[in-house]
Formats: structure tokens, C-alpha cells, sequence
């Protein structure tokens, strides 16, 4: 399978019996349906997003298509925390995050109320940048 953000080979990566494929460039890692809510509820799985968040491919603008069935995917904002933008895949369930997206999904703490409190004062996300903006996903989360 190639990263559906740079195209480069991904590796899989397993954390107890929870596989998922992690790029060998850039970082990203790929869920496949229900392996979000797997590791997400589990215990030290922030470890398999080994490097730091590249802010640059985090907020590009650049529209990617699912590396397993090569639909074009949907920009989602966390309900949460809204500062973390991910992918996911309306057909086969797939989630993408960039480099250090999920680690710092898994690591909701202060400095992510802090960074989220100042997109807020910056007046929210470009919604040009995004497909739905976080008030509408929002709405559609809770």
C-alpha cells in the first residue's frame, strides 16, 4: 500500500493484536475501519506514531484519495479537539492521520485546550482548507 500523502511504501505496524500501516517518509498512519476506536482506547498505542507533527502536510490543502480504494477522502476535524485534521474514507471506513496527528489525539491535555482556545481566537479554521467546518462536524459529532 503507498501513503496516500506522499506516495511512499507504508509498513505495518502492530500494537497487541491491533495492525496498522505507518509510512516509511512521512510518518503518516493509516486505520483501517474500527482501528481508530481500537487503539485509541488503548493504553501506551501512542507509541506507533513515532515522529513529531509536520504542520506543513497537517494543514495542506492538498485533497487525498483512500490508498485502499483510491476514493477521494473526507478532511475531518476532531469534535474535541479541533486543532487535529484527519482524513477518512466514506467507502471503506479508513482514517489517515499525519506524523504525530494521533499522539496528540491520544495525549488530550493543556496545551491542546491551549492551542484549541487560540484557534478560536484567531476567528476558527480557513474554511477553505477544510471540507466541513469544525462548528458543522461539531453538530454532526454530538
Amino acid at each position: 500500500m503507498k501513503c496516500p500523502r506522499c506516495s511512499s511504501a507504508m509498513e505495518t505496524v502492530q500494537v497487541e493484536e491491533v495492525q496498522i500501516d505507518r509510512c516509511t517518509k512521512c510518518g503518516g498512519l493509516w486505520f483501517d475501519e474500527f482501528e481508530l476506536a481500537d487503539l485509541r482506547a488503548m493504553k501506551g498505542s501512542e507509541k506507533i506514531d513515532a515522529r513529531h507533527a509536520d504542520k506543513s502536510a497537517q494543514h495542506s490543502q492538498a485533497r487525498l484519495n483512500c490508498p485502499k480504494c483510491s476514493t477521494p477522502m473526507l478532511r475531518m476535524v476532531d469534535a474535541q479537539q479541533p486543532h487535529i485534521w484527519y482524513e477518512t474514507c466514506e467507502e471503506c471506513g479508513g482514517s489517515f492521520f499525519d506524523a504525530g496527528e494521533f499522539r496528540d489525539l491520544k495525549q488530550h491535555n493543556l496545551l491542546g485546550l491551549i492551542k484549541d482556545v487560540l484557534i478560536e481566537l484567531k476567528g476558527g479554521r480557513d474554511a477553505s482548507q477544510a471540507k466541513l467546518s469544525p462548528e458543522v462536524v461539531r453538530r454532526i459529532l454530538q
